[in-house]
């Protein structure tokens, strides 16, 4: 009998977050995506558990090794504030992986003005975590064409704000490399409208004190180019819960973060009968107990963002296409 209320004995943990119709390939492909990791050595406390941003990593790294993973992505937020030390210490845990990593930026990887410190700049990260050493970037993985794009910004643009931004070259180039594409999965770390607006939606309906993070600037223009190639998915993070939307035709799945509640990250298996997401948690029962009462008790804004999460974890699947 177990101990506690959690009881993993004989199966490997982690919950059906969706089932979609697409992508779909015949050959059978699993990627890994790793969101908002937030790694930190010099920092603690926060609902983000800084003290706890590399054991986090660490055990998400040690679980895809285990589950034939053929490619891990991670959606943004490698670091806490784009410190170099702090890139330095997640590509150690990294190290260990045994897939291909790859990486798009998130808002808190890229220079913003007022930061005390020296920024790894924007082709320091380019070079570590993208294929060619460039953004955006295509790669082949199996069955499935991933495609990275950096709406967080750089060393001269975007460095006044962490709201995100497609900007107009990324759109030419995506316009010109979707026909050519036979399943794209689309990594940005900004959201769509609509996931920003469940947020609003609960503030309106039950936190009116909660702030709504940085959205995604001029987002009709990206949705332009994703709706007129049919693109199937786009996977983001940012927000540190696990959700679902669709907004015109496009499907995007919202990662929970590895830092904080839920501690998890996702694996997406795509195959002939379209694609299952699966959650995967990298802290045990206490750490989630721990994760869920220093967010909800950080702040209004953190408080909202786990109910939220709470309330979607419950109704797993989110998307049943099946």
């Amino acid at each position: 009998m177990a101990d506690g209320p959690v009881d993993h004995s004989g199966s490997a943990p982690g919950n059906v977050m969706a089932r979609l119709e697409r992508p779909r390939s015949d050959e059978r492909t699993r990627i890994a995506v790793i969101a908002d990791p937030h790694v930190s050595t010099r920092e603690e406390g926060t609902s983000k558990l800084f003290e706890h941003t590399e054991a986090h990593l660490a055990s998400a790294v040690s679980d895809i090794n285990d589950r034939d993973i053929d490619y891990t992505l991670c959606v943004g937020d490698i670091t806490k504030d784009g410190e170099r030390w702090n890139y330095d210490a997640a590509d150690e845990i990294l190290a260990d992986l045994e897939t291909p990593f790859r990486s798009v930026p998130g808002n808190h990887d890229v220079f913003k003005e007022g930061y005390d410190h020296e920024n790894l700049p924007l082709s320091a990260f380019e070079e570590r975590y993208t294929p060619d050493g460039e953004l955006p970037f295509h790669e082949r993985v199996g069955g499935v064409d991933v495609v990275g794009l950096n709406s967080s910004g750089g060393d001269d643009w975007l460095t006044d704000s962490h709201d995100g931004l497609v900007p107009e070259d990324q759109l030419e180039w995506l316009d010109e490399t979707l026909p050519e594409l036979d399943n794209p999965l689309i990594a940005v770390h900004h959201n769509l409208p609509t996931m920003s607006e469940q947020l609003v939606q609960h503030r309106d309906n039950n936190e009116p004190e909660m702030a709504i993070p940085p959205t995604l600037r001029e987002p009709e223009a990206f949705l332009d180019v994703l709706e007129k190639h049919d693109a199937p998915l786009v996977v983001t993070g940012h927000l540190h819960l696990p959700s679902a939307t669709s907004e015109r035709g496009v499907r995007e799945i919202m990662s929970p973060t590895t830092c904080s509640f839920p501690q998890s990250y996702l694996v997406f298996d795509v195959g002939p009968d379209g694609t299952e997401v699966r959650l995967i948690p990298v802290a045990d029962h206490t750490g989630m107990m721990i994760g869920h009462y220093e967010r909800h008790t950080d702040s209004y804004t953190g408080k909202g963002l786990t109910d939220m999460a709470a309330v979607r974890l419950a109704q797993f699947p989110l998307v049943d296409e099946s």
